[in-house]
């Protein structure tokens, strides 16, 4: 089982903002914040004590994420490579033996989530746990940007993107993945859902 202070807690905030008009998504205003410092307080926040160091994974505007107060790291793949290029730049930094992955547009993400996730490194042999949710849809499906990782992985991973691979489902299909599922009895129905435009932002906002 993983211990306190054993995971860093990863803000994925790395991306392009296409579907947003190619607008800095993290630095996105959500209840008086940009997006990405929710991010880091929702990790600061979660139960258990298991969050020991946070940093941030993004490309431009770097000042302004270097104002939050923890390291920001630009990914050490080019052209923003996807979520892909953002876990390899956490692996790469990590100081603890976890990284746990939550990505900068989902601001509703559960307090417990670190906490469920590690209680499924039930045995040596799990290498990734990934959220599952049920979707607007009423379909239940993996969160792959929400993943806590062993930092040893990193040799898998770089040789992976070496390779030209950028699909995060290709690569943690190599490795021992237990899916964690929170759609129970008191998980919040939002809790997974994203903001890919200004109008979804302001529905999550409001609700």
């Amino acid at each position: 089982m993983i211990d306190t202070q054993q995971v860093t807690g990863l803000v994925l905030a790395g991306g392009r903002g296409t579907r947003m008009g190619g607008i800095d998504k993290g630095l996105q205003s959500f209840r008086g914040m940009p997006l990405a410092m929710n991010a880091l307080l929702r990790l600061q926040m979660q139960e258990g004590s298991l969050i020991g160091d946070l940093m941030i994974n993004a490309n431009r505007n770097l000042s302004a994420y270097e104002s939050f107060g923890v390291p920001v790291w630009q990914d050490s793949l080019a052209d923003y490579a996807g979520p892909l290029a953002g876990f390899l730049t956490g692996l790469e930094r990590c100081e603890t033996p976890f990284l746990l992955t939550v990505p900068c547009d989902t601001p509703l993400f559960p307090l417990d989530l670190a906490s469920r996730l590690a209680a499924a490194f039930d045995d040596d042999s799990i290498d990734i746990a990934m959220a599952a949710a049920r979707e607007e849809d009423g379909q239940l499906r993996t969160q792959p940007v929400f993943c806590m990782l062993r930092v040893s992985l990193l040799e898998s991973l770089t040789a992976f993107t070496q390779a030209g691979g950028r699909k995060i489902d290709h690569w943690t299909g190599q490795h021992r993945t237990t899916i964690v599922n929170f759609d129970q009895a008191g998980d919040d129905q939002r809790a997974f859902f994203n903001a890919n435009t200004l109008s979804e932002l302001q529905t999550l906002e409001n609700s």
